[in-house]
């Protein structure tokens, strides 16, 4: 009877483990160049893809530009006043309404802003208008000769009683000569006076009625002006 030895597995052949080499370097190369392309074809930075809100969002507009020459002066400030916009005006937007509405107040009220005020007179204007005054108030005449007369007469009754009337006359006439001329100066200084007094006083109430006349026309321009300005939407003080 023949004894059965245990069965001996064979080797594997070499060339097999060859093939398994390869084919699992082949699985190992397809793996990783599949996620490399698949990280290629994803989109670097999501962050920097814009999403559905930001690209819904309207863009901010700029403020329209104004349209014509704009002025190099604030036509509110010329006339003593200061405009602020009060609905977020430009710059150059306040400067061209200061000037539609500066023409519009000047044609309306028929005021020229530009015309000057008037000079209050200067004390040499006032003391030449005194002077010509003077000059030219009445002047008494005659003075000395009434005065001599009425002291003829009156010595004339103190010398009759005297005993002498021509004497008394004659005493009276030179006191009344003398009395009259120095009535008649004073009388004549005065009226100097009176003359010099009198245009000075007129020249200063001249000069306050024009100043007053201007200011009145100048306030009327800035009401139309102001009300040009509150209908644009400004704040005009």
């Amino acid at each position: 009877m023949k004894s059965h030895s245990s069965a001996v597995p064979k080797p594997f052949p070499a060339a097999n483990l060859f093939w398994l080499a390869v084919l699992a370097v082949s699985v190992l190369c397809f793996v990783g160049c599949k996620q490399k392309s698949d990280t290629t074809q994803a989109p670097p930075n999501a962050a920097a893809q814009p999403t559905a809100t930001q690209s819904s969002a309207p863009a901010a507009q700029p403020a329209a530009a104004p349209t014509g020459p704009v002025p190099s002066f604030s036509a509110a400030q010329k006339v003593g006043l200061y405009a602020y916009p009060a609905k977020g005006q430009t710059h150059d937007q306040q400067l061209m309404d200061e000037s539609a509405c500066y023409d519009s107040a000047q044609q309306q009220t028929g005021v020229n802003p530009e015309m000057a005020a008037p000079q209050a007179p200067t004390s040499a204007d006032v003391q030449a208008a005194q002077a010509q005054a003077a000059d030219s108030a009445p002047q008494s005449r005659g003075g000395r000769a009434r005065g001599a007369a009425r002291g003829a007469a009156g010595g004339a009754i103190i010398g009759g009683i005297a005993g002498d009337a021509g004497k008394g006359a004659a005493i009276g006439a030179t006191v009344g000569t003398v009395r009259g001329g120095r009535q008649q100066r004073q009388a004549n200084a005065d009226a100097k006076q009176q003359a010099s007094d009198q245009a000075g006083a007129q020249m200063q109430q001249q000069s306050q009625s024009q100043k007053a006349a201007y200011n009145q026309q100048m306030d009327k321009f800035k009401r139309a002006f102001s009300a040009c300005m509150d209908a644009k939407g400004y704040s005009v003080k």
